[in-house]
């Protein structure tokens, strides 16, 4: 069977009305249809891994050139090379490093999109506070900032403070709902207890008096490593090793029992030392965050590969359908955000295993 193919010929007398076609904002699709549609995705993004340690030193920079209160927010966008400065890591998510000085407050605002923070380093003492509760970060856990809660940072004690976060920035504005709000002071005012909204939801048990809501976001904001870790392990020990992805579990919203955020999927995997994947590739773009161990990544994208060599807080991201490969010489556990969730809601999530065509 020969192979069928979109590849109209070209003609004098064609370029002629295409052009003609053009002063009434008119195109041809059949000149373009096989651009939009492709056999497989054809994404810009590339892989890419920032050494922390190698870029350390330049983050810190940062914080003599300005304030977090003037900067509004003080991070370096972790930008893509292949998205040619478009503020993105994948084609829908946004990432960056954020770093907040001791005594220092990043001012409260809200906004459309929907954000998450994974801390990188710290002593415990910087938080970010959600409509007023104070969440006290420590390295590994996870912080929301769901779509228009009011939140600002803010540091009580003496050691720099630096996260990850990660955005559906690009996913809102390709959609065109983006809003955001000053509010008029630096803190927004104090509301519940530190911990408060943890003990409400965090247990398997919510107050019969709170109102049904139908909002997708978790009402939990605040997923401390320590428990999270030793969930994970729990659960290692309690089942087989998946070859793909060692152990993972996705963070949940307890009122639904879905992702902790509507629009980005966030899982903390394990992996034992010595570890070798099979290939694997997904439709999502992957970010992850490497908690600890090391070890290395292997990435083929649209016909070219490349290894990376991980260590603790290192980000790497892996673009939609990029085939990968964990090779593990230390106990790992590795943090992911991606944009699975999304394509699972619209009907597009495909995921590939090694030597299968689903």
């Amino acid at each position: 069977m020969v192979e069928r193919k979109i590849a109209p010929g070209a003609s004098a007398e064609r370029d002629a009305y295409y052009r003609r076609i053009s002063q009434y904002a008119l195109a041809p699709l059949w000149e373009r249809l096989n651009v939009l549609l492709t056999k497989e995705p054809q994404v810009r993004s590339t892989p890419f891994h920032w050494d922390y340690d190698l870029c350390r030193n330049v983050l810190f920079e940062s914080a003599d050139l300005i304030s977090a209160h003037e900067a509004e927010r003080r991070v370096l966008i972790l930008d893509n090379p292949g998205l040619d400065g478009a503020s993105a890591i994948t084609e829908n998510l946004y990432a960056g490093w954020q770093l907040l000085m001791p005594g220092e407050v990043a001012p409260a605002h809200r906004h459309s999109a929907s954000a998450l923070r994974f801390i990188l380093e710290g002593d415990g003492a910087a938080y970010t506070a959600v409509d007023g509760e104070k969440a006290y970060m420590r390295p590994g856990d996870m912080v929301l900032t769901p779509s228009m809660r009011w939140h600002d940072h803010g540091h009580e004690g003496t050691e720099p403070v630096v996260w990850l976060d990660v955005l559906d920035l690009p996913f809102n504005r390709n959609l065109g709902p983006i809003f955001l709000d000053l509010y008029p002071d630096d803190r927004f005012p104090d509301g519940s207890a530190p911990g408060t909204t943890r003990a409400r939801f965090g247990r398997g048990l919510k107050p019969v008096a709170l109102p049904s809501s139908t909002d997708p976001n978790s009402p939990m904001f605040y997923y401390p490593y320590e428990e999270m870790r030793a969930a994970l392990v729990a659960s290692a020990s309690e089942s087989d090793i998946d070859p793909v992805v060692g152990h993972k579990l996705e963070y949940m919203n307890p009122n639904t029992g879905g992702p902790a955020l509507a629009t980005i999927s966030t899982f903390l995997q394990w992996m034992p030392a010595g570890f070798s994947s099979q290939p694997y590739r997904t439709t999502e773009g992957m970010v992850f965050s490497i908690v600890e161990g090391e070890g290395s990544l292997t990435v083929e994208h649209q016909g070219q590969e490349t290894t990376y060599e991980f260590k603790p807080r290192d980000t790497l991201v892996v673009p939609c359908w990029g085939r990968q490969r964990w090779d593990v010489r230390s106990e790992a556990i590795v943090f992911c955000a991606s944009d699975r969730n999304i394509q699972e809601q619209l009907g597009l999530f495909r995921e590939q295993l090694e030597g299968s065509n689903h």
